[in-house]
């Protein structure tokens, strides 16, 4: 389905309790991760399973454009075999197109560290308002020239890699977003000798993020020491001999995309699965399970005879607040978790997440904002957002804005669940992970199964 910005998507409602089995597609943050390790190796890598996408489009594109060669499977577009440049060196003079992709902005500067020219980084207008600048000085730690073109610490900007890469400590303050230090992380596989990154501010968020690059690093063949605690990273770097991923590599189900179908049926009742998920995961929205029984769901997880996974998610005869909880592990399923919480029978204090102010938009302001409309209670915290419970029957149907970013409008979405009149501007921005959001939510809601 495509609709322009200034159309509108009319939220479908729950007609009856759910009965849906829906298939997820490959997780954004581990696809642009192995693109990325895949082009630090030395010979080609398969990725099965690779999310198709607004945000890995965006990554093939910069790759491609930095000299990687990614050859998409006729038959299965889900599956790219990417062919590192040889030597190592990455085409210099690119012009990288970041679109509002975070992981783009903030893990592709790395590899053009190693090119053999200067890279322009630019991007949608939305994105200029991102932060970019504790990368960047990292960058500039390791030797990079930055030219900004627009506003200091953000994009655009041209970079001038060093004529060489060498291991240092390296101190950023990355409170604004783990991003700045997966991004390092990356590049450190390719410096000669050991980097270390230190993180000097008072909180670090999605810490599940940066142990996802560590794990994916050391598939990789990579040697790197965490420890968290402490906010401190060391990589063996390995020079241009860089990382190895496995020939073929198959990428998890997006478990954050998992987050509005399974707390549909706690909103709409029934029951929804989700099959092939990972026994054990990196993904922060591996967490979600826990979550919604926290909240009231019923959860299973069923095994078929070839013994993959399935999460069986059913909804309670109540939604439960969470009260005062601690959601920085998991940052980005707020939108989902919050529209859950609209219709709970008890307060909520959402803590730990006040790095949701930098991302696609403002995601703190925008759900109190959207919530507001309808006729809930929200507001935003220090560190978080407070939803107040409030009788369905108090609230209303209205357009809710996205913000140009996708889980805004998943969230609208799960508000149209249950109240009439929910209207939803540029639903298109879900392209970003889930092209094809529209149908699967209403293929759900008709109960057919997606394979």
């Amino acid at each position: 389905m495509t609709m322009t910005v200034e159309e509108t998507w009319v939220a479908p409602q729950a007609g009856g309790p759910l009965d849906a089995t829906v298939t997820i597609p490959g997780s954004k943050s581990l696809s642009n991760r192995y693109l990325i390790l895949a082009s630090l190796g030395s010979r080609p890598v398969r990725l099965t399973g690779l999310l198709k996408s607004r945000d890995t489009d965006l990554m093939i594109q910069a790759l491609e454009a930095l000299g990687v060669d990614c050859r998409a499977d006729l038959d299965s577009p889900t599956e790219v075999t990417v062919v590192p440049p040889s030597g190592g060196r990455f085409r210099g003079g690119a012009r990288v197109d970041c679109g509002l992709a975070g992981t783009v902005m903030r893990f592709v500067p790395g590899l053009a560290m190693l090119a053999d020219g200067p890279t322009h980084f630019y991007g949608d207008q939305q994105a200029y308002r991102r932060p970019m600048r504790p990368l960047l000085d990292g960058l500039t730690q390791l030797g990079a020239r930055i030219e900004y073109l627009g506003q200091e610490g953000f994009l655009p900007f041209v970079l001038t890699p060093p004529t060489h890469l060498v291991g240092r400590e390296v101190t950023i303050d990355s409170s604004a977003s783990s991003q700045f230090i997966s991004g390092l992380l990356l590049l450190a596989a390719r410096t000669d000798g050991t980097m270390t990154i230190v993180h000097s501010g008072q909180h670090l968020p999605s810490l599940p993020h940066i142990a996802m690059t560590v794990e994916d690093l050391r598939q990789a063949g990579v040697q790197v020491q965490a420890n968290p605690d402490r906010c401190r990273w060391s990589v063996e770097g390995r020079g241009t001999g860089g990382t190895q991923l496995p020939d073929q590599v198959q990428v998890e189900p997006d478990l954050s995309n998992a987050a509005p179908f399974l707390g549909a049926a706690l909103i709409g009742g029934g029951q929804v699965s989700v099959p092939n998920w990972p026994d054990r995961t990196t993904q922060p929205g591996g967490l979600l399970p826990k979550y919604l029984e926290i909240m009231g769901a019923k959860v299973n997880r069923v095994r078929d005879v070839q013994g993959s996974a399935t999460c069986r998610v059913t909804g309670g005869e109540a939604i439960h607040g969470l009260g005062d909880f601690d959601l920085s592990p998991a940052g980005e399923i707020v939108p989902s978790i919050a529209a859950i919480l609209v219709f709970a029978d008890g307060r909520s204090r959402l803590h730990g997440i006040g790095h949701l102010r930098g991302h696609e938009t403002n995601r703190l302001k925008a759900l109190v904002t959207e919530i507001t409309r309808i006729g809930g209670q929200a507001r935003e915290l220090d560190d978080g957002l407070a939803i107040e419970p409030v009788p369905v029957q108090s609230m209303h149907g209205a357009v809710i804005e996205t913000y140009a970013d996708h889980r805004m409008a998943t969230f609208a979405a799960m508000i149209g669940l249950k109240i009439p009149g929910i209207r939803v501007r540029n639903i298109g921005t879900t392209a970003k992970t889930m092209p094809d959001f529209p149908d699967m939510w209403k293929r759900m809601l008709a109960g057919e199964g997606q394979g």
